[in-house]
């Protein structure tokens, strides 16, 4: 899927950043692309406010690990980089790459953040993602959405999939089937559904649009509501990357599809524009062995016949012999 890239599976560090005189304390290893990436970072995480981070020369070979996290996911959306740690709480957040007053800046935020940066924001609307958009309507749509109270321009063209669209060098990146309730029931009972939804899911994005409510499944006259609910829910099913949304009248399902085309054209733009961006990070480098605990040490001290108390500190000179044998038999 354009503009999303699935990280390798390496854990999330945090150390001390060696520069003392770099303003930003912390770095953060972001296990992003083959090598990973490396950021400086004000924060070890994001609290009350948005943390402003930025690009690194790279990961030190002897770098003071603060914390280590096993890491679920962590993937990119064009600009945004999704980061999901496996620990129950503080565990989503987000790296954002954008740019103010010419240059790149990094912001790291996590959902609460967010929320707080913009208390009581209402929806937009004007302009569906800041844009007049340019819709595509196929030619073969009879009485189309003419969106005259929306900020868009029409032209009508044939389409290989779906009604409405918007392209991007002439290709098709996003397309919206719209159906009425008798046009979406008859398509599932003939199973025309099927076939549409097939070639809407070979689109980048897609979806279905229902002039109507869901509940009206269940009155049907002519078909059991429980059979047509359950021939849509197989359909869902089995395309699941294309949604079937019901939107109460014919108003509300243009204005859904107008703002889910603009939203659609913005995500896939932004995709294109910062594809590969992880490869212009200086590469973090193999992922540093955690240092062994004062247990581990001692128990392999005692498989060597090597003496060892059982509380207090492990001496130094032993935790390098047990490394160096860690390294040997990894060698061997």
């Amino acid at each position: 899927m354009p503009g999303r890239l699935q990280a390798v599976a390496d854990d999330f560090l945090v150390a001390r950043n060696p520069d003392p005189d770099s303003s930003l304390p912390y770095l953060i290893r972001v296990p992003l692309g083959a090598e990973g990436i490396v950021l400086k970072a004000r924060e070890t995480w994001p609290g009350a406010t948005k943390v402003y981070c930025h690009r690194a020369e790279g990961w030190p070979a002897d770098a003071e690990v603060l914390e280590r996290h096993e890491v679920r996911t962590c993937t990119r959306r064009g600009p945004a980089i999704d980061l999901v740690l496996t620990r129950a709480r503080r565990n989503r957040s987000q790296l954002v790459l954008t740019r103010a007053r010419g240059r790149e800046v990094v912001f790291w935020q996590t959902p609460s953040t967010s929320k707080q940066a913009r208390p009581g924001v209402a929806l937009p609307t004007a302009r569906a993602a800041g844009q007049v958009l340019e819709i595509v309507v196929d030619t073969a749509e009879k009485y189309p959405w003419t969106f005259g109270h929306q900020q868009a321009v029409t032209t009508r063209r044939r389409l290989a999939a779906g009604d409405y669209a918007v392209l991007r060098d002439g290709e098709v990146l996003a397309a919206v089937e719209r159906k009425t309730l008798a046009d979406l029931v008859t398509s599932l009972r003939s199973g025309k559904l099927t076939y549409a939804m097939a070639e809407l899911s070979a689109l980048p994005r897609s979806a279905v649009v229902v002039e109507d409510r869901y509940s009206r499944l269940f009155s049907l006259e002519h078909w059991p509501g429980a059979a047509a609910a359950e021939a849509l829910a197989e359909a869902q099913a089995r395309f699941p990357a294309v949604p079937v949304v019901f939107c109460e009248t014919r108003p509300l399902a243009q204005e859904w599809t107008y703002r889910w085309l603009g939203a659609c054209q913005a995500e896939l733009a932004a995709a294109a524009d910062t594809a590969g961006v992880e490869q212009t990070f200086a590469p973090a480098g193999p992922v540093p062995v955690p240092a062994p605990t004062p247990a581990q040490v001692r128990r392999w001290a005692r498989a060597e016949g090597i003496d060892v108390s059982d509380r207090g500190r492990v001496p130094a000179e032993l935790t390098a012999r047990y490394l160096a044998s860690r390294t040997a038999s990894t060698e061997d």
